[in-house]
C-alpha cells in the first residue's frame, strides 16, 4: 500500500511505486473512476485521436463546420429555442 497527501490545492504525488504499477510517467494522462466511497486511478492508453482515420468517409469533412455546426445547435438545445 502507498500514501500520499493532499496538498494546498487538491493536488496529489503518485508515489514512485504506484506510477510503476500503472506504467506511467510525467505527461501521461489518467481517469479517476468512483466506485461507491472508492476512487480507481487508470491510466488512459488511447483518445478519441488514436482513432482518427479508422472509419472511412466518401470525401474530405470539413470538420471546422461541423465542430460550429454542433456548437450551435448544442447551444440552441441549452437556451431552450430548439
Amino acid at each position: 500500500m502507498s500514501a500520499t497527501k493532499i496538498g494546498r490545492r487538491g493536488q496529489i504525488t503518485l508515489p514512485k511505486k504506484v506510477r510503476e504499477w500503472l506504467d506511467i510517467s510525467e505527461g501521461d494522462r489518467v481517469i479517476f473512476l468512483r466506485e461507491g466511497d472508492e476512487v480507481r486511478v487508470k491510466p488512459i492508453r488511447r483518445t478519441l485521436l488514436d482513432l482518427r482515420g479508422v472509419i472511412q468517409v466518401s470525401e474530405p469533412q470539413d470538420f471546422d463546420a461541423i465542430r460550429k455546426k454542433v456548437m450551435s445547435e448544442w447551444a440552441e438545445k441549452r437556451s431552450g429555442k430548439a
